[in-house]
């Protein structure tokens, strides 16, 4: 009765409301900031990799600039990069993935605003420590009890979606894929990741910090690499591959069936939600790491979160979808044609992908290794979001209690995750945009502000 009721939920907020809200608020801010995005791009890749550094200067409060982007992206590259991309792949056909490209070009200027209003709305405590993320933008826009409550809301909606149901489905994958590839026991899994989660999660700021700037890049080189070595292998097969992403995404109904109308809708709903889940633009998640940045101006670091997004959708994304396409959906892919086998499905699709290449023990093995990183790394930020929301809402004490919940929703969720936690997570994550994106909206005006320099 309970799963049912949230499925209802879920397929209303993203199929009715959500798709369209944050598509609105991505061409708003891209009017309003006369396509920041494009402007200053090359300002952004400057400021991101002009001085790179795998070991960041050390701040007495807050994060280096890079060090927050490094832990917006630990949180925008989980397994929705993987095993999203596939299943907006096996639904919505190759042409998916165009509007999947679409949604995160209009995601840039969305990022761009919270990333600005987040550095604008921060505060530094007596202690020194910064705080920042959208409950302070938000009673920034709203003052008084309408504000509280949009705040409160959000606080309450990101602390269960990314701090508990978050990180249980994230370890799920974790432990369910190490298990398939490697035999080693789901629960072994759970208690490595309990112990090395727990060292992290009550260190400070720096060391999580420390931790999101050395493994993001590392997990980027070692799923390139292995993606790159595919499309090599299938390099012949690029050009059909591009073919097939732009001629589906205009004749989705030549794939996938059925009327014109009812595909069309299909591939761009479902590049548009997978598109908006992976790179989190609008969503109110990577903000709270945005916020810490020390930069000289909220502007220097709205555009290095753009970056964070086109890293998570042009490249890495992307790039996973082209190996997914070049191998299965090619002329002599088993999914040419757009005819699917029951074996199919799209947690196992990547692998599958892979395996057409590196052989199917060793593409299990290596899509393991890159969920492992991908879904340990988000839970990392995961839990700095939520951390940060409930000493908003119960103070610093309550940090403790905090960590020692999630640690244990981190381990039951290599034990099982029922399909209730996961519509649960996708529910509360849903929810967390609602009062993001009014308060984007009511902040406009900062955000051009800043764009205009």
């Amino acid at each position: 009765m309970l799963l049912s009721i949230v499925q209802t939920i879920n397929s209303y907020l993203s199929d009715y409301v959500l798709i369209f809200l944050l598509i609105a608020v991505g061409v708003w801010f891209t009017v309003k900031t006369g396509f920041v995005q494009v402007r200053y791009f090359g300002e952004g890749i400057k400021k991101t990799f002009g001085n790179l550094s795998l070991s960041g200067e050390k701040h007495d409060a807050g994060m280096s600039s890079f060090q927050a982007l490094a832990t917006a992206i630990a949180a925008q590259v989980g397994t929705g990069n993987i095993v999203g991309a596939s299943g907006a792949i096996l639904t919505g056909g190759p042409g998916a993935i165009f509007w999947m490209w679409i949604i995160a070009f209009l995601g840039m200027a969305t990022i761009y605003a919270e990333a600005t209003l987040a550095q604008i709305t921060r505060v530094k405590r007596d202690d020194g420590s910064i705080h920042g993320g959208p409950v302070y933008y938000i009673t920034t826009a709203f003052k008084g009890s309408f504000g509280q409550f949009l705040a409160h809301f959000f606080a309450v909606a990101i602390i269960l979606a990314l701090g508990f149901f978050g990180c249980m489905v994230q370890s799920n994958s974790i432990g369910s894929t190490i298990q398939t590839a490697f035999g080693i026991p789901s629960w072994a899994v759970g208690i490595a990741l309990v112990i090395i989660c727990g060292a992290i999660f009550l260190g400070d700021l720096k060391r999580l910090a420390s931790v999101t700037e050395k493994i993001v890049p590392i997990m980027a080189v070692i799923f390139l690499v292995g993606s790159f070595a595919i499309l090599i292998a299938r390099i012949r097969y690029i050009p059909a591959t591009f073919g097939m992403i732009f001629k589906y995404a205009f004749q989705p109904d030549a794939i996938i069936g059925g009327s014109f109308g009812y595909a069309l809708k299909t591939a761009l709903s479902q590049g548009a939600k997978r598109g908006l889940f992976s790179n989190e633009a609008g969503m109110g998640s990577t903000p709270h790491a945005h916020a810490l940045a020390n930069v000289d101006t909220p502007h220097d670091q709205g555009v290095v979160a753009m970056i964070g997004v086109f890293i998570d959708t042009f490249v890495v994304l992307t790039v996973n979808a082209l190996v997914i396409i070049s191998t299965l959906y090619t002329s002599d892919g088993i999914l040419a044609g757009g005819v699917i086998p029951e074996t199919i499905n799209k947690a196992n699709l990547a692998q599958t992908a892979f395996g057409t290449v590196f052989g199917s023990s060793l593409g299990a093995m290596f899509v393991a290794v890159c969920l492992f990183f991908f879904a340990f790394s988000t839970i990392l930020s995961w839990n700095l979001f939520g951390k940060i929301n409930t000493i908003w809402l119960f103070g610093e004490g309550a940090s403790k209690v905090y960590t020692v919940i999630a640690l244990v929703f981190i381990f039951l969720g290599t034990l099982t995750a029922s399909d209730l936690v996961w519509e649960l997570s996708d529910m509360f994550n849903q929810l967390m945009v609602l009062p993001n994106a009014i308060a984007l909206f009511a902040l406009t005006a900062l955000v051009v502000k800043c764009a205009r320099k």
